[in-house]
C-alpha cells in the first residue's frame, strides 16, 4: 500500500515539474493589434496600436480591407510599442473588416485585428420626440375649444336618449 502510494506521489509530482516547464508564460506576451474605436461609422478616424514589434521598431499597416489603404505605425516616445491612424472612408459599407500591421524589424511580424463598420455610431442615443399616433382620442387634434364642443355634443345625445327612452318606457310614445 505504502510502495502504491509512493508510486503516485512520485508519478504526480514528475508530471506537475513537466508540466511547470512546458506551459507557456504568457504574462509578456504583447502580440496583437488594439483598434480603437473597434465599431466606426464611414468617415470616422481609427487609431491602431500594437506592442508586437517592440518599442524600437516601426510597422507598415493595411487597411484596403475596408478601402483606407497603407498606414504608418511609428514607435512612440512616451509609449511601448508602435501606433498609427487611418480615416474609413465615407463609402465604406458596413462590416467587420481585418486590419493588418506587418513589423519591420525583429522577424517581421504580422498581427491582426477586427474593425466594424455601421451605419449608427454605438455610443449615439436618439430618444423619441412628440407625440405618439395611437388613433384613440384626439380625432379635432389638441384644441382645447374643439375637444369641448365634442364633449358638450356627446353629453346633449346622451341626455336626449335618456330623455327618449324614459318617455318610451312610461308610452308616452315619440
Amino acid at each position: 500500500m505504502r510502495r502504491t502510494a509512493r508510486l503516485l506521489t512520485g508519478t504526480a509530482l514528475a508530471l506537475g515539474a513537466a508540466g511547470l516547464a512546458t506551459v507557456p508564460a504568457y504574462a509578456g506576451d504583447t502580440g496583437g493589434l488594439e483598434i480603437s474605436p473597434s465599431a466606426v461609422v464611414p468617415g470616422a478616424q481609427v487609431t491602431v496600436d500594437t506592442a508586437a514589434c517592440g518599442a524600437q521598431h516601426a510597422a507598415a499597416g493595411d487597411a484596403s480591407a475596408v478601402g483606407a489603404g497603407q498606414f504608418v505605425l511609428a514607435p512612440g516616445a512616451h509609449q511601448p510599442g508602435a501606433t498609427g491612424r487611418f480615416r474609413v472612408p465615407p463609402g465604406a459599407q458596413p462590416g467587420t473588416y481585418e486590419i493588418v500591421a506587418r513589423c519591420s524589424g525583429a522577424g517581421h511580424a504580422t498581427v491582426t485585428g477586427d474593425l466594424t463598420v455601421t451605419l449608427t455610431a454605438a455610443k449615439e442615443q436618439t430618444l423619441p420626440r412628440g407625440s405618439v399616433k395611437t388613433g384613440v382620442g384626439g380625432a379635432l387634434g389638441p384644441d382645447p375649444v374643439k375637444s369641448a364642443a365634442g364633449v358638450a355634443a356627446l353629453a346633449v345625445a346622451a341626455a336626449g336618449g335618456t330623455w327618449l327612452l324614459h318617455r318610451r318606457l312610461r308610452g308616452d310614445g315619440f
